[in-house]
């Protein structure tokens, strides 16, 4: 029955750090399940795990089988595997919240070029973010500002002013439910109105229920490289094919696009695109950059590589993202997520023998693996399209959080060579024993049903894969999923060189989903389950700072006092005296002790490096740089970025002008100054960490500041 070992875990030199009131404060606000009369029904957090471990294990075919796994789930929640809030959140809540979802990644159907369309969409997403699931959209579907539409024998306004009405949706449907709903808008750097998408949030207020992010595609990176100009470009509808010569390349180019519907389309797929100007490459790069520099967006999707690394390659065109960029997925894509706490795994934490326990990780991913797998069945999405997609493929995102404080506690430079070896080993083991338990479980249960399914051979999977030509397959032959997804896909490909015999198996079998890894942002988990551990592949954001938090009720965020980890680790097992940047014998930090600020821009890049190679989605991660970081380097982060393998790129610069942050240091609070105008003219002015009584309300200077400006003020 089993698919893990079941010998005992040697956990000798783990100690348990208690949790910081914030943790606990967190858990209990977003975590912890009570009646829809306020009545806690988690007493404890072993009770929230025990909660989630039964509700997954209920999935199981047999009694002996839910119990047997009711207690091995119970085990991995205790031992450092810990599933997403909406899992938290939900699992086992049915009959506390019962129109709720156990998903926290979809993406949005392609929004269609037509009003109806548009508006559909408007609706489901709706309904998507009432479950509580966050939605990505693409919004370069399209047509540009300008264009005529002959149906309403008017010109449309463009993509820009559409999205506005989602914001408006997401904004209304996240007050009205108490949890902030979470968007994700992309962008084809092609398309004519990208300038627009570029500056679309410097308007204060404006888009602030979504993350922005470009479509990067490696021809728009050769034209930088190479100081070309940049066609700007829409797809030729089928009734103006006549009104254009689709052989000239002056006025023509041929493209991938999320849809061929509607629109005129060669034989191996590429579709025809209008040339609606052009760009100096070089010119369009410099205001993103600046754009990135100044406001943190918008991010950066570097799109074909995205798509030449999907397991699914053979039957997806992936155009959007979740909200925080970790799960590239298809129209109506859904991805369950679940994260490992890596420093459950350290022994002797700062000490001579500090190292980490291989083995009981590995167990604790196979065992998670299952659970993971089994939130599938109790998925709660909204629309009848996420659900088929989601039992389809069976996709789900682990990773592992606390990255950076367990280098600390391996007294390991995060962002040095060594540290850089073990991420690589920290998501290859990963990767290997989430694909073992991949096989186990399809003869078990059977294998994801895409990969069952027989494909016919086209053009444009001969063009995207060669080798198959190589290997005999023609045009029109049929193929099953399982070889298109453990042969052909590049991923799969890279596990074939580390363990031949399981991906050749894999081939035969068929795995039981068809993506395993992916490492999320992991916010308040982290703060909440993991006492503070770093977020995701992050280092901690500073050793002691604030998070502004959310509180329903609050008029503005409220800043909230916190320590990382590895600091109360130490302070509890080393030295109860110790400070962050104390120069006192008797207080000083060891050099190892670094956070987000003390780690170069390449040294953030080459720690995602090291991990993309073996996962097998993408990687939610900031680069953080200081204040006064200069612009001509920071440019060459995305340069490097691009060349070093990553599927995207997101960089942070504090800025008080533009934002104010979740996560804020005391230090750049103090040395920033807001001016308040009241009704009478005058003008007040205050440090950012100081106190100001308004509306009956105590704020900070800087929480109040970002609230009026926004436009958010007294709307949680």
């Amino acid at each position: 029955m089993s698919t893990v070992r079941l010998e005992a875990v040697d956990l000798r030199g783990e100690v348990e750090i208690p949790l910081q009131p914030a943790s606990w404060d967190i858990w209990d606000k977003k975590y912890r399940l009570t009646t829809k009369q306020g009545e806690p029904v988690d007493q404890t957090i072993d009770d929230t795990y025990r909660r989630v471990a039964r509700a997954l294990a209920d999935v199981e075919e047999s009694a002996e089988k839910r119990e047997y796994w009711y207690e091995r789930f119970t085990w991995a929640l205790r031992r450092g595997a810990i599933p997403a809030g909406r899992i938290t959140s939900n699992a086992g809540a049915l009959a506390h919240k019962p129109a709720t979802s156990t998903i926290n990644c979809t993406v949005s159907g392609t929004i269609p070029d037509s009003m109806d369309g548009i508006l559909e969409r408007v609706h489901e997403a709706g309904l998507t973010l009432k479950a509580g699931c966050g939605i990505g959209y693409e919004f370069s579907t399209l047509r540009p500002r300008g264009a005529y539409v002959s149906g309403a024998g008017a010109y449309t306004s463009g993509p820009l002013s559409f999205m506005d009405i989602y914001d408006k949706m997401c904004f209304t449907v996240s007050s009205a439910g108490g949890r902030r709903g979470a968007q994700m808008g992309t962008f084809d750097v092609s398309h004519p109105d990208v300038r627009d998408f570029i500056k679309a949030k410097r308007e204060d207020g404006r888009l602030r229920q979504f993350n922005l992010s470009l479509l990067i595609t490696d021809e728009f990176m050769h034209a930088v490289e190479r100081d070309l100009d940049w066609p700007l470009v829409f797809p030729i509808g089928v009734k103006e094919a006549d009104e254009i010569d689709l052989a000239d390349p002056t006025r023509v180019v041929w493209r991938e696009w999320p849809t061929t519907e509607g629109y005129v389309t060669r034989d191996d797929g590429l579709v025809a695109c209008k040339i609606y100007g052009h760009v100096h490459a070089r010119r369009l790069w410099d205001m993103i950059m600046t754009s990135t520099y100044d406001f943190a967006e918008p991010g950066f999707i570097l799109i074909d590589r995205v798509n030449e690394m999907n397991n699914n390659w053979f039957v997806e065109n992936i155009r959007a993202t979740n909200p925080c960029g970790e799960q590239p997925l298809p129209e109506y894509g859904s991805c369950l997520l679940g994260s490992v706490n890596l420093t459950k795994f350290v022994r002797d934490p700062f000490g001579p023998k500090a190292r980490f326990d291989w083995d009981e990780y590995r167990e604790v991913v196979r065992v998670f693996t299952r659970m993971l797998d089994n939130v599938v069945e109790i998925n709660g999405l909204p629309l009848e399209r996420q659900r088929d997609e989601i039992l389809r493929k069976r996709r789900h995102g682990m990773g592992f959080l606390g990255l950076g404080s367990a280098l600390v506690m391996l007294k390991m430079r995060y962002g040095g060579r060594e540290a850089c070896e073990f991420t690589e080993a920290v998501a290859r083991e990963m990767a290997v024993a989430g694909w073992e338990v991949a096989l186990s479980l399809a003869k078990e249960k059977g294998p994801a049903p895409i990969l069952v399914e027989e494909f016919e051979v086209t053009p444009a999977m001969l063009r995207k894969r060669p080798e198959m030509v190589a290997d005999g397959w023609k045009v029109g032959d049929r193929i099953p999923g399982r070889i298109l997804h453990a042969r052909y896909s590049r991923y799969m490909q890279r596990i074939a060189t580390v363990a031949p015999e399981l991906v050749a198996e894999l081939a035969e079998v068929g795995a039981r989903f068809t993506h395993h890894t992916s490492i999320a942002p992991t916010g308040t988990i982290s703060l909440s389950l993991a006492n503070n551990a770093s977020n995701g592949i992050e280092p901690s954001f500073a050793h002691s700072y604030s998070r502004n938090i959310i509180r329903e009720g609050r008029k503005t965020k409220e800043k909230v006092e916190v320590m990382s980890y590895e600091l109360l680790a130490y302070r509890t097992l080393i030295n109860a005296k110790a400070q962050p940047f104390s120069d006192r014998a008797d207080e000083k930090l060891p050099d190892y002790f670094v956070s987000a600020d003390d780690i170069s821009p390449k040294e953030h890049v080459d720690i995602q490096a090291a991990a993309q190679k073996w996962v097998d989605s993408s990687i939610s991660k900031t680069a953080n740089v200081p204040t006064d970081y200069p612009y001509e380097d920071f440019k060459d982060i995305y340069l490097y970025a691009y060349r070093q393998g990553l599927k995207g790129c997101t960089t942070f610069r504090f800025n008080p002008a533009a934002f104010q942050g979740v996560l804020v240091k005391e230090q750049d609070l103090a040395n920033t100054t807001y001016r308040f105008e009241l009704e009478d003219g005058s003008v007040v002015e205050a440090k950012g960490n100081e106190e100001i009584e308004y509306d009956g309300e105590t704020h900070t200077a800087a929480n109040l500041f970002d609230a009026l400006k926004e436009g958010y003020y007294g709307k949680f």
